[in-house]
Parts: structure tokens; C-alpha cells; sequence
């Protein structure tokens, strides 16, 4: 499928009301039993003392009807402009990202695969402060092209996530915003081991590294889908950085506070995040740096 074909099918998904897209959504969650069965298990190992069953599957179930609605407004992103933004989302706490934004040292955004994740981005630029969005961008050459052109199509810049540090620092000393998503499970040599909903989970700790070195002002940033039809770009106060003279150990700590942060957000609003990624694919067990000092784990 070239990148033509890709954009006009796009626009006619973008034309579906988001009911459509609800409706997919729940129908992906009887069909895909694969995801269905990761969801379940997750949200089990995350909610499983707190909630029955039943609760669990509802939740699960919403979680596919919030990601098939992603789809339809992930589709529309490249109609949106500076006049009709605010049509759809609603701002909370933009003066903690002004605060931050005044230090003139750059901005590093934390957020994960919350809400509409993709929108939470062309928002941001669409209010005036473009953001460059670390990603993993798919394996296609033309899907790759296709999605960078919907999340550039607001004036975000796309930065791999294999992107060098340098890069990324240097990006952020000439007083830019750069947007993370610190949620995905990573392998032992990517990453530390920090509590997630009660258990150990890889966390890449890139992240940690990046505000470590850069001292930029991190921010909690997520976009939040409203019943109301409409979505809440939220922006948390400013995550104090640990920084002494044990590197290891400011990353490992700094890491386990960013990671509480998001967690707090999904607790808030379980059904919608991302839950059908394998958070705790990764075991601390199979981790060769288990029990070197700041290396693997927190609890």
C-alpha cells in the first residue's frame, strides 16, 4: 500500500463517527484473543486484590473501545489546526509547563500509551510548543512514512528512539520540549527494575539518564478522553530529580519515581491505558546485573 493509497484511506477512517470506532474496538476485544488474554492477565496482576472478574472485563473491554476511537482521531490529526483544537480538548495545569518552560532549559514530558496519546502531542504543538516525540517507528518503510507524516502533520519533530543522547541533549539545551512514553517493557540491558502496580517491571532508564544529565524540568503530561465527547490535556507539577554522586542510584530511584507517576494516572483511570502491552514480559531473574549495587531493582 503506497503512501497515496495510505492517506486517503486514513481520511475516510478520520470521516467515521467515533461510535464506529467504539464499536470496532469491542469487536477487536471478542475476536483477538491473544490480546484479550494479555489485558485480562494484566490487569489481574495489577487489580487482582482491588477488583472481581467481572470488574476486570469491563475494564479490559473499554481498553479496546478507547484504542479503536484512537484510531478514528489519530486518522483526523492531520485536519486540526490552531482554531478547532479547542473544540476537543481542554487544558489543566498548562502553568506548571510554563513554569517549567521559563527555566529556559528545555522540557522533558513524561507520559505513556494513556488516553489518546497521539493526540496529547498534536495539541501541544498546536498551542504553540511543538514537541520532538521520542518513538519507535514501525518496521514498514512506507507505514513509517505515513505515521510520521499524521504525528508531524500539527509541527512535532519525530526523534527514533535509538536516537543518540547527544542528540537528544542537545535538542533540549536550546530550550526544546521532548516527550517520552516510559511505559513499555524493556530488556534488562535497556533498562532497571522499578514496582509497577506491585511488581517489578523493566523501565528504560534512557529517561532517567536524559533529565540526569540534561537537569531540564520533567512534567507529567497525559491527555485524558472525557465522557463529554471530549479530552483533558492534563499537566502535573514538576517531578523533583535525584542527583548525588552515585549515578546508578539516582537513575534507579529516578526511574521508580517517574514510573509511580504514571502508575497514579492509570489507577485514576484504568481503562485507559494501554494494557495489552506485556508489561512484566522481562524477569529481574533473568537480569546478569541482579544484585550489583544501583544496577537492577527497586522495589
Amino acid at each position: 500500500m503506497g503512501m497515496r493509497l495510505l492517506k486517503v484511506v486514513s481520511f475516510l477512517i478520520g470521516c467515521l463517527p467515533l461510535g464506529f470506532g467504539r464499536f470496532f474496538g469491542r469487536l477487536a476485544f471478542y475476536l483477538d484473543k491473544k490480546h484479550r488474554g494479555i489485558a485480562l492477565k494484566n490487569l489481574e496482576t495489577a487489580f487482582g486484590k482491588e477488583k472481581d472478574n467481572n470488574e476486570i472485563y469491563q475494564i479490559a473491554k473499554k481498553v479496546f473501545e478507547n484504542l479503536g476511537m484512537n484510531l478514528i482521531e489519530f486518522c483526523r490529526i492531520p485536519r486540526l489546526n490552531s482554531g478547532n483544537i479547542d473544540k476537543i480538548v481542554v487544558v489543566k495545569g498548562f502553568d506548571n509547563f510554563l513554569n517549567a518552560y521559563k527555566k529556559s532549559k528545555g522540557v522533558l514530558f513524561l507520559t505513556a500509551h494513556f488516553g489518546n496519546w497521539e493526540l496529547m502531542a498534536a495539541a501541544h504543538a498546536l498551542k504553540g510548543y511543538p514537541l520532538n516525540v521520542v518513538v519507535r517507528e514501525p518496521d514498514s518503510p512506507v507505514f513509517a512514512r505515513f505515521i510520521n507524516y499524521v504525528r508531524s502533520s500539527c509541527g512535532n519533530k519525530i526523534m527514533d528512539k535509538r536516537s543518540q543522547m547527544r542528540k537528544l541533549l542537545d535538542v533540549l539545551k536550546k530550550g526544546e520540549c521532548v516527550g517520552v512514553l516510559l511505559d513499555q517493557n524493556v530488556t534488562w540491558s535497556e533498562g532497571v527494575f522499578v514496582d509497577f502496580f506491585g511488581k517489578l517491571a523493566a523501565t528504560n532508564k534512557g529517561f532517567a539518564l536524559l533529565a540526569i544529565g540534561s537537569q531540564s524540568p520533567v512534567i507529567p503530561v497525559f491527555m485524558i478522553r472525557k465522557d463529554n465527547g471530549k479530552h483533558e490535556l492534563f499537566f502535573g507539577e514538576e517531578i523533583p530529580i535525584q542527583i548525588t554522586e552515585d549515578k546508578k542510584l539516582d537513575v534507579l530511584a529516578n526511574t521508580a519515581r517517574f514510573t509511580k507517576v504514571i502508575e497514579d494516572m492509570i489507577r485514576k483511570e484504568p481503562s485507559q491505558w494501554f494494557w495489552v502491552h506485556q508489561r512484566w514480559k522481562s524477569r529481574p531473574e533473568n537480569d546478569p546485573n541482579k544484585g550489583k549495587k544501583g544496577e537492577a531493582m527497586v522495589a
